[in-house]
C-alpha cells in the first residue's frame, strides 16, 4: 500500500492513530501488506519543512518513529507546531541524532525525494491527503479499517496469499 500524506493533515493523523495500527496488526505483521509513505506537502508553507524533517528521520532509520511523534496528538495545520523548533523537538522525541538531523534539514537533503513524491502524486491525480493505492486500487481519505480490509484482502487473494 502506498500512501500520500502531509504531516500537517489532521485526517492523516487520524489514520495514523486509529486505522494504521490495526492494519499493521492484521496485515503488516503477518507479511501480507507493506506500507510505503509518499510525501504530498500541500497544506501550507510548513508542509515542506515537515516533509524534510521526516526525510531526515528516514535517513537515520527512524521515519515511522518520527511520524508517531508528530501524529501522537492532533495538531493545528498551518501553526507554529510545525516550525523548526517543534520539528526538532519531535526529532529528539523520536530518538534521532540531532546533529545529523540538523545537518540534513539545513542542507535540505531530502528535497529531491519530496519533489519526486509530489510529482508522482500529481501525475496519478492525487489532490489531497491521505490518499492510498493498494496494488493500484485507490482509497481516498481517512477511511475506516473495513474499507482498507476489503481492498487488501482482495489483492492478497489475487496474489494467492492467505490473510488469516
Amino acid at each position: 500500500m502506498v500512501m500520500w500524506s502531509d504531516f500537517q493533515c489532521p485526517f492523516c493523523g487520524r489514520f495514523a492513530r486509529e486505522t494504521e495500527p490495526e492494519l499493521i496488526r492484521r496485515y503488516v505483521d503477518k507479511g501480507v501488506l507493506r506500507i510505503e509513505w509518499r510525501d504530498f506537502p500541500y497544506i501550507g508553507p510548513e508542509s515542506v519543512p515537515a516533509a524534510l524533517a521526516g526525510r531526515a528521520a528516514a535517513a537515520q532509520g527512524r521515519f515511522w518513529e518520527f511520524g508517531k511523534v508528530v501524529y501522537a496528538q492532533e495538531r493545528r495545520p498551518r501553526s507554529s507546531e510545525y516550525d523548526a523548533p517543534h520539528l526538532r523537538a519531535y526529532a529528539e522525541q523520536a530518538g534521532l541524532d540531532l546533529a545529523r538531523y540538523d545537518a540534513d534539514v539545513a542542507e535540505q537533503r531530502g528535497m529531491a525525494a519530496v519533489q519526486a513524491d509530489l510529482a508522482e502524486a500529481t501525475e496519478i491525480g492525487v489532490t489531497g491527503t491521505p490518499a492510498f493505492r493498494v496494488n493500484g486500487s485507490p482509497i481516498v481519505g481517512a477511511q475506516p479499517v473495513g474499507s482498507f480490509a476489503v481492498v487488501i484482502e482482495q489483492a492478497a487473494a489475487e496474489a494467492g496469499q492467505p490473510v488469516s
